[in-house]
Protein backbone atom coordinates (compact mmCIF):
# COMPACT_ATOMS: atom_id res chain seq x y z
CA UNK A 1 0.00 0.00 0.00
CA UNK A 2 2.98 2.36 0.43
CA UNK A 3 4.55 2.45 -2.19
CA UNK A 4 0.78 2.55 -3.99
CA UNK A 5 0.31 5.83 -2.42
CA UNK A 6 4.26 7.18 -3.42
CA UNK A 7 3.81 6.21 -6.90
CA UNK A 8 0.31 8.00 -7.09
CA UNK A 9 1.78 11.26 -5.49
CA UNK A 10 4.92 10.61 -7.80
CA UNK A 11 2.71 10.56 -10.88
CA UNK A 12 0.69 13.32 -10.58
CA UNK A 13 4.12 15.59 -9.54
CA UNK A 14 4.94 14.92 -12.77
CA UNK A 15 1.59 16.13 -14.40
CA UNK A 16 1.30 19.60 -12.24
CA UNK A 17 5.14 20.14 -11.42
CA UNK A 18 6.78 19.74 -14.60
CA UNK A 19 7.08 23.20 -15.43
CA UNK A 20 9.45 25.80 -13.12
CA UNK A 21 6.94 28.12 -13.70
CA UNK A 22 4.97 26.57 -10.53
CA UNK A 23 7.82 27.53 -8.37
CA UNK A 24 7.69 31.22 -9.02
CA UNK A 25 3.46 31.76 -9.41
CA UNK A 26 2.75 29.65 -6.06
CA UNK A 27 4.54 31.73 -3.58
CA UNK A 28 3.43 34.85 -5.43
CA UNK A 29 -0.41 33.39 -5.29
CA UNK A 30 0.06 32.09 -1.60
CA UNK A 31 1.38 35.87 -0.40
CA UNK A 32 -1.60 37.25 -1.98
CA UNK A 33 -3.77 35.04 -0.10
CA UNK A 34 -1.75 35.42 2.93
CA UNK A 35 -2.50 39.04 3.27
CA UNK A 36 -6.48 38.28 2.36
CA UNK A 37 -6.07 36.73 5.22
CA UNK A 38 -4.17 38.26 7.47
CA UNK A 39 -6.45 41.49 6.27
CA UNK A 40 -9.85 40.23 6.79
CA UNK A 41 -9.78 37.01 8.93
CA UNK A 42 -11.12 34.97 6.61
CA UNK A 43 -10.25 31.36 6.32
CA UNK A 44 -6.98 30.47 4.17
CA UNK A 45 -7.86 26.87 2.90
CA UNK A 46 -10.99 28.35 1.47
CA UNK A 47 -9.09 30.22 -0.65
CA UNK A 48 -5.59 27.98 -1.13
CA UNK A 49 -7.13 24.61 -1.74
CA UNK A 50 -9.69 25.93 -5.19
CA UNK A 51 -6.83 27.70 -6.09
CA UNK A 52 -4.74 24.91 -6.11
CA UNK A 53 -7.30 23.06 -7.66
CA UNK A 54 -8.41 25.14 -10.58
CA UNK A 55 -5.01 27.63 -11.18
CA UNK A 56 -2.57 24.84 -10.55
CA UNK A 57 -4.63 21.60 -11.73
CA UNK A 58 -3.83 19.37 -8.87
CA UNK A 59 -6.05 16.62 -7.68
CA UNK A 60 -8.25 17.28 -4.94
CA UNK A 61 -6.74 14.64 -2.64
CA UNK A 62 -3.18 16.16 -3.24
CA UNK A 63 -4.78 19.85 -2.74
CA UNK A 64 -6.46 19.24 0.60
CA UNK A 65 -3.45 17.37 2.19
CA UNK A 66 -1.06 19.55 1.24
CA UNK A 67 -3.01 22.80 2.46
CA UNK A 68 -3.27 21.35 5.83
CA UNK A 69 0.25 20.70 6.12
CA UNK A 70 0.92 24.17 5.35
CA UNK A 71 -1.78 25.99 7.14
CA UNK A 72 -0.21 24.26 10.28
CA UNK A 73 2.81 26.56 10.24
CA UNK A 74 1.00 29.84 9.84
CA UNK A 75 -1.93 28.89 12.37
CA UNK A 76 0.92 27.34 15.03
CA UNK A 77 3.33 30.50 14.75
CA UNK A 78 0.27 32.95 14.90
CA UNK A 79 -1.49 30.70 17.81
CA UNK A 80 2.40 31.11 19.97
CA UNK A 81 2.37 34.89 19.87
CA UNK A 82 -1.22 34.89 20.91
CA UNK A 83 -0.02 32.85 24.00
CA UNK A 84 3.07 35.19 24.53
CA UNK A 85 0.89 37.66 24.36
CA UNK A 86 -1.86 36.27 26.49
CA UNK A 87 -4.94 36.87 24.24
CA UNK A 88 -6.25 33.62 24.05
CA UNK A 89 -8.48 31.76 26.65
CA UNK A 90 -6.33 28.56 27.08
CA UNK A 91 -10.03 26.51 28.92
CA UNK A 92 -11.69 27.17 25.87
CA UNK A 93 -8.83 25.83 23.59
CA UNK A 94 -8.02 22.68 25.78
CA UNK A 95 -12.05 21.66 25.94
CA UNK A 96 -12.36 21.81 22.01
CA UNK A 97 -9.05 20.35 21.25
CA UNK A 98 -10.48 17.64 23.51
CA UNK A 99 -13.31 16.66 20.89
CA UNK A 100 -11.81 18.07 17.91
CA UNK A 101 -8.57 16.02 17.52
CA UNK A 102 -9.91 12.72 17.44
CA UNK A 103 -12.96 14.24 15.05
CA UNK A 104 -10.45 15.35 12.62
CA UNK A 105 -8.66 11.82 13.17
CA UNK A 106 -11.86 10.00 12.63
CA UNK A 107 -12.52 12.46 9.41
CA UNK A 108 -8.98 11.44 7.78
CA UNK A 109 -10.04 7.83 8.57
CA UNK A 110 -13.33 8.23 6.45
CA UNK A 111 -10.15 9.69 3.35
CA UNK A 112 -8.60 6.57 3.93
CA UNK A 113 -11.97 4.38 3.36
CA UNK A 114 -12.34 5.92 0.54
CA UNK A 115 -9.05 5.77 -0.55
CA UNK A 116 -9.21 2.24 -0.52
CA UNK A 117 -12.13 2.15 -3.55
CA UNK A 118 -9.43 4.51 -5.53
CA UNK A 119 -7.78 7.82 -6.17
CA UNK A 120 -10.78 8.38 -8.69
CA UNK A 121 -13.17 8.12 -6.37
CA UNK A 122 -11.18 9.99 -3.46
CA UNK A 123 -10.97 13.19 -5.83
CA UNK A 124 -14.34 13.51 -6.86
CA UNK A 125 -15.79 13.23 -3.41
CA UNK A 126 -12.90 15.81 -2.00
CA UNK A 127 -13.93 17.67 -4.78
CA UNK A 128 -17.98 18.49 -3.65
CA UNK A 129 -16.97 18.02 -0.30
CA UNK A 130 -14.38 21.17 -0.27
CA UNK A 131 -16.76 22.82 -2.21
CA UNK A 132 -20.17 22.50 0.15
CA UNK A 133 -17.90 23.39 2.84
CA UNK A 134 -16.99 26.54 1.45
CA UNK A 135 -20.51 27.06 0.56
CA UNK A 136 -22.02 26.58 3.94
CA UNK A 137 -19.52 28.91 5.92
CA UNK A 138 -19.51 31.71 3.14
CA UNK A 139 -23.59 31.88 3.38
CA UNK A 140 -23.21 31.31 6.89
CA UNK A 141 -20.47 34.72 7.00
CA UNK A 142 -22.55 36.68 4.44
CA UNK A 143 -25.58 36.07 6.28
CA UNK A 144 -24.42 37.80 9.01
CA UNK A 145 -22.42 40.31 7.49
CA UNK A 146 -25.42 41.43 5.24
CA UNK A 147 -27.89 41.52 8.22
CA UNK A 148 -25.23 43.87 10.24
CA UNK A 149 -24.79 45.75 7.12
CA UNK A 150 -28.83 46.40 6.52
CA UNK A 151 -29.24 46.31 9.87
CA UNK A 152 -26.99 47.54 12.05
CA UNK A 153 -29.62 47.63 15.05
CA UNK A 154 -30.75 44.63 15.20
CA UNK A 155 -30.18 42.61 17.76
CA UNK A 156 -30.21 38.37 17.17
CA UNK A 157 -30.99 36.21 20.35
CA UNK A 158 -28.05 35.02 22.16
CA UNK A 159 -27.46 31.18 23.09
CA UNK A 160 -26.91 30.75 26.70
CA UNK A 161 -22.88 30.82 27.85
CA UNK A 162 -21.28 27.63 27.91
CA UNK A 163 -20.02 26.71 31.31
CA UNK A 164 -16.80 25.02 31.44
CA UNK A 165 -16.46 24.61 35.21
CA UNK A 166 -19.73 21.98 34.97
CA UNK A 167 -19.90 18.55 33.39
CA UNK A 168 -22.43 19.51 30.79
CA UNK A 169 -20.52 22.38 29.28
CA UNK A 170 -17.37 20.28 28.99
CA UNK A 171 -19.40 17.83 27.14
CA UNK A 172 -21.15 20.14 25.17
CA UNK A 173 -17.99 22.00 23.64
CA UNK A 174 -16.16 18.62 22.92
CA UNK A 175 -19.07 17.26 20.97
CA UNK A 176 -18.99 20.88 19.03
CA UNK A 177 -14.97 20.38 18.68
CA UNK A 178 -15.60 16.83 17.42
CA UNK A 179 -18.01 17.62 14.17
CA UNK A 180 -16.08 20.67 13.38
CA UNK A 181 -12.96 18.88 13.81
CA UNK A 182 -14.36 15.66 11.49
CA UNK A 183 -15.09 18.31 8.87
CA UNK A 184 -11.50 19.87 8.61
CA UNK A 185 -10.65 16.29 8.82
CA UNK A 186 -12.07 15.63 5.96
CA UNK A 187 -12.19 18.78 3.87
CA UNK A 188 -9.08 20.94 4.93
CA UNK A 189 -12.05 23.84 5.05
CA UNK A 190 -12.97 25.58 8.37
CA UNK A 191 -10.87 25.32 11.09
CA UNK A 192 -10.55 29.28 11.72
CA UNK A 193 -14.17 30.06 10.47
CA UNK A 194 -16.71 27.52 12.05
CA UNK A 195 -14.76 27.62 14.83
CA UNK A 196 -14.96 31.19 15.34
CA UNK A 197 -18.71 31.16 14.57
CA UNK A 198 -18.98 28.53 17.60
CA UNK A 199 -16.63 30.87 19.79
CA UNK A 200 -18.95 33.89 19.34
CA UNK A 201 -22.33 32.27 19.95
CA UNK A 202 -21.51 29.88 22.63
CA UNK A 203 -18.41 31.19 24.55
CA UNK A 204 -19.09 34.83 23.95
CA UNK A 205 -15.39 35.40 24.61
CA UNK A 206 -14.24 39.17 24.66
CA UNK A 207 -13.20 40.45 21.43
CA UNK A 208 -9.48 40.68 22.10
CA UNK A 209 -9.17 37.22 22.88
CA UNK A 210 -11.26 35.53 20.21
CA UNK A 211 -8.51 35.78 17.15
CA UNK A 212 -5.82 34.41 19.62
CA UNK A 213 -8.37 31.17 20.62
CA UNK A 214 -9.27 30.79 17.37
CA UNK A 215 -6.22 30.57 16.01
CA UNK A 216 -4.79 28.76 18.70
CA UNK A 217 -7.57 25.19 18.86
CA UNK A 218 -6.69 25.40 15.04
CA UNK A 219 -2.89 25.24 15.28
CA UNK A 220 -3.73 22.19 17.73
CA UNK A 221 -6.40 20.85 15.50
CA UNK A 222 -4.54 21.20 12.22
CA UNK A 223 -1.09 19.31 13.95
CA UNK A 224 -2.73 16.05 14.34
CA UNK A 225 -4.59 16.71 10.92
CA UNK A 226 -1.34 16.90 9.21
CA UNK A 227 -0.16 13.57 10.87
CA UNK A 228 -3.59 12.07 9.30
CA UNK A 229 -2.85 13.27 6.08
CA UNK A 230 0.34 12.42 6.13
CA UNK A 231 -0.23 8.69 6.31
CA UNK A 232 -2.26 8.93 3.51
CA UNK A 233 0.29 10.01 1.05
CA UNK A 234 -0.91 12.70 -0.68
CA UNK A 235 0.86 15.37 0.66
CA UNK A 236 2.90 17.46 -1.82
CA UNK A 237 5.86 19.26 -0.01
CA UNK A 238 7.06 20.58 -3.49
CA UNK A 239 3.47 22.50 -3.14
CA UNK A 240 3.79 23.25 1.03
CA UNK A 241 7.11 24.93 1.17
CA UNK A 242 5.99 27.61 -1.51
CA UNK A 243 2.65 28.12 0.28
CA UNK A 244 5.08 28.95 3.32
CA UNK A 245 6.85 31.15 1.16
CA UNK A 246 4.56 33.17 0.47
CA UNK A 247 1.82 33.01 2.83
CA UNK A 248 3.55 33.73 6.20
CA UNK A 249 4.61 36.95 5.14
CA UNK A 250 1.28 37.86 3.53
CA UNK A 251 -0.81 37.23 6.64
CA UNK A 252 1.88 39.37 8.77
CA UNK A 253 1.44 42.72 6.22
CA UNK A 254 -2.11 41.79 5.78
CA UNK A 255 -2.47 41.55 9.86
CA UNK A 256 -0.80 45.46 9.63
CA UNK A 257 -3.33 46.56 6.80
CA UNK A 258 -6.22 45.52 8.45
CA UNK A 259 -6.02 48.56 11.11
CA UNK A 260 -6.51 51.04 8.30
CA UNK A 261 -8.24 48.77 6.20
CA UNK A 262 -12.64 48.84 5.40
CA UNK A 263 -13.46 45.58 6.47
CA UNK A 264 -17.19 45.21 5.41
CA UNK A 265 -16.56 46.08 1.38
CA UNK A 266 -13.57 43.92 1.30
CA UNK A 267 -15.39 40.77 3.21
CA UNK A 268 -17.81 40.91 0.91
CA UNK A 269 -15.93 40.73 -1.99
CA UNK A 270 -14.33 38.11 -0.74
CA UNK A 271 -17.38 36.28 0.08
CA UNK A 272 -19.13 36.76 -3.50
CA UNK A 273 -15.88 35.16 -5.25
CA UNK A 274 -16.47 31.99 -2.39
CA UNK A 275 -19.70 31.24 -3.39
CA UNK A 276 -18.57 31.26 -7.46
CA UNK A 277 -16.01 29.39 -6.25
CA UNK A 278 -18.15 26.72 -4.19
CA UNK A 279 -20.73 25.96 -7.07
CA UNK A 280 -17.99 25.39 -9.33
CA UNK A 281 -16.08 22.97 -6.92
CA UNK A 282 -19.83 21.32 -6.24
CA UNK A 283 -20.84 20.98 -10.00
CA UNK A 284 -17.56 20.51 -11.42
CA UNK A 285 -17.76 17.54 -14.02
Amino acid sequence: MTSELWTFAQVHQTLYLDNSMYYSLLPLFSFCVGIVVGLTGIGGASLITPMLIFVFQVPPAIAVSSDVVAATLMKFVGGFKHWQQKTLDLRVVQWLAFGSVPGSLCGVGILHLIKQTGEYHLNGVLLNLVGMMILLVTLLALTQLILLTVFPELKLPELPKLDLDTLSGRIVAMMVGAVLGFLVGLTSVSSGSMFALALITLFQLDPHKLVGTDISQAAILLTFTSLGHLTLGTVDWSLVLPIWLGSVPGVLIGAKLCQVAPQRPLKFVIYTLLLMVSYKLVYQV
